[in-house]
């Protein structure tokens, strides 16, 4: 009773400091940072002529604005913003890392072309080619997407059989063993001799990538499985099946969002090297493609791309894990 007294206490006395509190020091400081890169990016001239440098400097212009408000804001808004306060430091870091990227490239040209562009660079190719860009994202969605869940599929009921059948594993186990450690652009060969197109051969190597790791792991989680559960689950009358279902697989979840985690990896680093298969579009064909004509700023802007694309991916089965698991907490 008292531990929660303390508790609700706590937190209204941080809510009452938030309140009292008249700016949001974070937020100045980061309308600091991103009012430089952008006094930076317009003041200074650049040492090679680069494509949409007003218009970087006005976006980041704005962001500094919108800073200042929200320094404002914030302590008035309390709760309701704490996640924006907690990322706070990080916008005041992404200001400083404009004003230092713009001045070692655009500015100074440590950092020359076309080997290193400025951020109004990358800015200028989503402007200029967004299209195109737009399709290749499409393309390496629909190749991502067959290739990961169909290997996700096929890894989870191995993994499950791996773990459950002992019989299963004596002859299964060896072989994952031995073919897990092996990367999965090593069967780039094979692949062109048994599937009919390049897209089919880009297909299993992503789902190869991604469904190894989820077979591992699953397997280990459902062999991982206290014995008491299925005696307690026996005594009551369960069969086989109730216990796969019911028991063996909800007590390896853990387990297998480990592996999906890095499945969903391993899938987006094989994925660019399945594009280049001879595929006609895609992000890992627009990163071949602009490498040979040493078109740098539009391969960076690609590879921004992709890790934007992998972390919200990333973000969202961290939602689905903590939905899931959530009768685990206090457990696990």
């Amino acid at each position: 009773m008292s531990d929660a007294v303390h508790s609700n206490f706590g937190a209204v006395s941080g809510a009452n400091s938030l309140r009292n509190t008249i700016l949001w020091r974070d937020g100045l400081l980061a309308a600091a940072s991103w009012g430089g890169a952008a006094t930076i990016t317009y003041a200074l001239p650049d040492v090679i002529s680069w494509g949409a440098t007003n218009l970087f400097a006005t976006v980041i212009g704005v962001g500094a604005l919108l800073f200042l408000v929200l320094s404002v804001a914030v302590p008035r808004l309390g709760e309701r913003t704490k996640t924006l306060a907690h990322y706070g430091p990080w916008f005041i870091a992404i200001g400083l890392w404009f004003a230092t990227w713009e001045i070692v490239t655009a500015k100074l040209g440590w950092l020359p072309k076309p080997f290193f562009s400025p951020p109004q660079g990358l800015l200028h190719v989503y402007i200029t080619d967004w299209e195109r860009l737009l399709i290749c994202v499409t393309y390496t969605a629909r190749l991502w997407v067959l290739g990961f869940f169909s290997g996700v599929a096929v890894g989870f009921v191995a993994g499950v059989a791996l773990g459950w059948s002992k019989r299963f594993a004596y002859w299964g186990m060896p072989v994952l063993k031995l073919i897990g450690p092996v990367p999965a652009s090593a069967w780039i060969p094979c692949t062109f001799f048994i599937f009919p197109s390049t897209f089919h051969a880009s297909i299993f190597l992503v789902a190869l990538a991604s469904g190894i790791p989820v077979a591992i792991l699953t397997a280990a989680g459902v062999g991982q499985v206290n014995r008491t559960y299925y005696d307690v689950a026996r005594t009551l009358g369960a069969d086989n099946r109730y216990l796969i279902f019911k028991v063996a697989i909800p007590a390896s979840l853990p387990n297998v969002f480990v592996g999906l985690f890095m499945g969903l990896y391993y899938s987006f680093a094989v994925l660019v090297v399945a594009e280049m298969l001879g595929a006609k579009f895609g992000l890992g064909w627009y990163l071949q493609f602009n490498t040979a004509y040493s078109a740098y700023a539009n391969v960076y802007a690609a590879l921004i791309i992709m890790a934007l694309i992998c972390a919200g991916l990333v973000r969202l089965l961290f939602i689905l894990r903590d939905r899931l698991l959530g009768w685990q907490k206090g457990i696990i």
